[in-house]
């Protein structure tokens, strides 16, 4: 393998310097440190950004402890918290990995595998792009007109079940294509291998195919989570609650999925937009517990991409095994 990567190195050099004819590639070298400069740039704003948020967030976690991450949604920041956030959000993710990733995967898979190809075939791939461009605010609307008024006797109207399937929805397009994609990055040969032993369609797609794109199917699911969780205005449309929200303590799930909801972006809107008047016992603001919101649901995506990444390496092990 050293041997291997030895030799195309050195293959490149002497391609590159026949093209070259010797001179250095000063536009090459320009245009390699402005991308350089642009990656820096990048991350010293997120670097910044990051730590003015993580500063303003570690008062709160220290003065409130777990009590922050246990409350509800409160007018006084001394009580506020962001439990409520939290559940609504894993919630809303339970949705789309239960109503988005099937039928996502499936379409891919039937897209690149199982379609022929036609007028008809493009026309529905170029459909699934221009939704999948297609602003959040608008999916809102959609949730809004269809599962709060006209399905309201199965969604309870503006609750955690119709902020599911319309976020489900919002990332549907996405999960498509990034499937269709990965499949299409497997190797023809590969499949050719299945049906040279006799294997069926079905059988070289589920045992050779799928196995092999598994890794950015399985990103590209993430991401498209860790999406939803983030998006406030859809359910600002649909319903989602900003101020305080009382839940009855005996409440079934059932109960609780087609009541008032909260999430985590919306918390956080809610939050910006409140008085920063400090608490009488904590000195705490709403800007600052705003920061710490932020921070809880930057840990809750990240929590989420690292499961994905776990899961990813373990597909890529098996594959190369």
């Amino acid at each position: 393998m050293a041997l291997t990567s030895s030799i195309t190195t050195s293959s490149a050099n002497v391609v590159r310097a026949a093209l070259t004819q010797g001179k250095r590639d000063i536009k090459g070298i320009a245009f390699a440190a402005s991308l350089l400069l642009c990656l820096l740039a990048s991350l010293g704003m997120l670097t910044i950004l990051m730590w003015d948020v993580i500063a303003t967030a570690l008062p709160v976690f220290d003065k409130r402890s777990s009590g922050f991450l246990n409350n509800g949604m409160s007018n006084d920041p001394d009580k506020a918290g962001v439990a409520d956030g939290i559940w609504g959000s894993l919630m809303i993710a339970a949705f789309v990995v239960i109503l988005a990733f099937p039928v996502g995967i499936a379409a891919g898979v039937y897209l690149e595998e199982y379609a022929k190809p036609g007028k008809l075939t493009n026309f529905i791939q170029l459909a699934i792009r221009n939704l999948a461009g297609v602003p959040s605010v608008v999916y809102g609307i959609l949730g809004l007109v269809v599962f709060v008024q006209a399905l309201d006797g199965f969604t309870g109207g503006r609750s955690i079940i119709a902020a599911g399937i319309t976020l489900a929805i919002l990332v549907l397009p996405i999960i498509i294509i990034t499937t269709a994609e990965s499949i299409r990055a497997v190797p023809q040969g590969l499949r050719e291998a299945g049906y040279g032993v006799g294997g069926t369609q079905w059988e070289t797609t589920r045992d050779h195919v799928l196995p092999y794109a598994a890794p950015g199917i399985l990103t590209g699911t993430m991401l498209a989570v860790a999406r939803a969780m983030g998006e406030a205005a859809p359910l600002l449309l649909i319903g989602a609650i900003t101020g305080r929200l009382a839940t009855l303590p005996d409440a079934s799930l059932i109960d609780r999925l087609q009541g008032k909801f909260t999430a985590m972006p919306v918390v956080i809107f809610g939050w910006a937009n409140n008085a920063n008047t400090p608490g009488e016992l904590t000195g705490l603001t709403f800007e600052d517990l705003n920061a710490a919101a932020i921070v809880v649901l930057l840990g809750m995506v990240l929590v989420l991409n690292a499961a994905a990444i776990l899961l990813r390496n373990r597909f890529e092990r098996r594959r190369q095994a």
